[in-house]
């Protein structure tokens, strides 16, 4: 049997990672091979349910794709081209995407001063705004359904979330 090391916490400094304990507040035993396999399927498609609930229950007309893309221009201006490498998607993709972007007024094209071939792609106000209100929702709707679980249960997930970012991250 492989050896298994006990979960940890991430800390905001590298060397104070604590260590979570099991529910029952012992250490956890060591997972079979078939239990792992069971975790994986479970916790994905429980991320994957969330996920798409949090995106289609918030009421927004703007899809996933197209909020995507607001929230990576939020981060900095790009171009269509860096946006299609960043999403994975195909430039042709990219490039309707943004047409429908620019059409309803939430990103605005600019012509890139060192590059004339190229098109700079930014946020306008009503670009952030439009972001701004979709995540408020979006934290709305998850916010009432953790309003509906105990302290303990939210703890956990406190603890789950530290984890599922690590993850995310590798």
């Amino acid at each position: 049997m492989a050896p298994t090391t006990t979960p940890v916490r991430p800390s905001t400094t590298p060397s104070a990672a604590q260590p979570l304990t099991a529910p029952s507040g012992t250490a956890a035993r060591a997972m079979t091979r078939a239990e792992r396999d069971r975790l994986t399927s479970d916790l994905r498609m429980a991320c994957m349910r969330i996920s798409r609930r949090v995106r289609f229950e918030s009421n927004t007309s703007l899809a996933p794709h197209q909020f995507s893309v607001l929230a990576r221009l939020e981060e900095q201006p790009h171009t269509p081209n860096q946006l299609a490498a960043i999403e994975k998607v195909s430039a042709p993709s990219m490039s309707r995407t943004v047409a429908g972007l620019v059409e309803v007024g939430l990103v605005a094209r600019a012509d890139d001063p060192t590059d004339g071939r190229q098109v700079i792609l930014s946020l306008t106000a009503e670009g952030r705004r439009t972001l701004r209100d979709i995540r408020r929702r979006r934290d709305q709707w998850f916010a009432a359904r953790l309003e509906k679980l105990t302290d303990d249960e939210r703890a956990v997930l406190a603890q789950a979330t530290a984890l599922l970012e690590r993850v995310a991250a590798e």
